[in-house]
């Protein structure tokens, strides 16, 4: 049998790396889809609507009812969340409940983008540290595995993650601010300005940041480095002379790659969550900050995009970080469905 005549090797098989990739990502859109019809009817069944709100207590059942209906509030729910989740995939979040008041000029994109932007900058200078710290304690306590160095970091580490932010965020408040008096108690940034233009705005809200998140990371970090020096190859090249400095470079300190990206989801997958508490904390401008507002004054569509937003962020960061971990891990890679 020729090479031509040969049976054409399945895709799956050829590729077992694009097949995961292209389960993963079914398997995200359809998480995706879920998720949009609980984020819309579990807001949409909440006591109160935006139409009341902005018209207040005293308002007539006539002028509701008009608020409603351009609102569109009195279409079935089904509806709702067709015109709704069609409007998402076009790339249109719709009006918020200040562009209604205000005669329909404010989308919801143009509500949040800025606040957006405000809680990109802040996850980016949040980020680097994060990750330094959580890599670096990770695999110093794992080669001082079962000693006083390893007992220390656990013991620095587990203890901030297991505060609530905003508990740890308040106890930072009183050192820095009530007896150091060295950092502003809030961060509020002028309209306009970006925030890293006064970078002592940061300092709070990214500590607080680290704390919470760096501990599980370093643990994270420290058990595959662990699992790495306790291996066979490694013990392998250990019996044949290789130098123990050599070995943790080229073996331990490699293969911890693997799970500190998954220390990279882990910490871009906590900002989207933690960070809503400490921006209200410390009065950021930020998403977070803008989501509570639209949850106060019922602004279903903004908090129902915004919702969705975020957890689109958080399904594909998931997706990514999955999918770097099978192309650097060969067992894994082999073994990928």
């Amino acid at each position: 049998m020729t090479a031509a005549e040969a049976p054409a090797v399945p895709l799956r098989l050829r590729h077992p790396v694009l097949w995961y990739a292209a389960r993963r990502i079914v398997a995200g859109v359809v998480t995706l889809f879920v998720l949009s019809a609980v984020v819309f009817f579990a807001t949409s069944i909440l006591p109160g609507d935006a139409a009341s709100s902005l018209l207040g207590k005293n308002a007539s059942g006539e002028a509701l009812a008009l608020l409603r209906h351009e609102m569109g509030l009195d279409q079935p729910l089904l509806q709702q969340y067709g015109d709704w989740l069609g409007g998402l995939l076009h790339g249109d979040f719709g009006r918020s409940a200040a562009g209604f008041a205000a005669g329909g000029e404010v989308t919801v994109w143009s509500q949040i983008s800025g606040p957006l932007a405000a809680s990109a900058q802040l996850a980016l200078v949040a980020f680097i540290p994060i990750v330094v710290v959580s890599v670096a304690l990770g695999i110093l306590s794992a080669l001082r595995a079962g000693r006083w160095t390893d007992h220390l970091i656990s013991a620095l580490t587990i203890v901030p993650a297991a505060v609530p932010e905003f508990v740890l965020g308040a106890v930072l408040l009183v050192v820095f601010f009530g007896w150091l008096k060295v950092l502003p108690p809030v961060s509020l940034v002028q309209p306009g300005e970006s925030p890293l233009a006064k970078p002592e705005l940061l300092v709070l809200p990214v500590l607080t940041l680290v704390g919470v998140t760096a501990g599980p990371g370093a643990r994270m970090v420290r058990a595959g480095v662990i699992e790495t020096l306790e291996s066979d190859y490694v013990a392998a090249a250990r019996l044949n002379g290789v130098r123990e400095r050599k070995v943790v470079l080229r073996y331990a300190v490699r293969n911890a790659l693997a799970p500190s990206i998954q220390v990279l989801a882990l910490v871009v997958q906590y900002l989207i969550g933690g960070m809503l508490i400490v921006e209200y904390l410390f009065g950021y401008p930020g998403i977070g900050k803008e989501l509570v507002d639209a949850i106060t004054i019922h602004d279903t569509s903004e908090v129902q995009s915004v919702s969705m937003l975020l957890a689109a962020i958080y399904v594909g960061v998931t997706i990514v970080a999955d999918l770097i971990v099978v192309v650097l891990v060969p067992k894994l890679r082999t073994g990928a469905p």
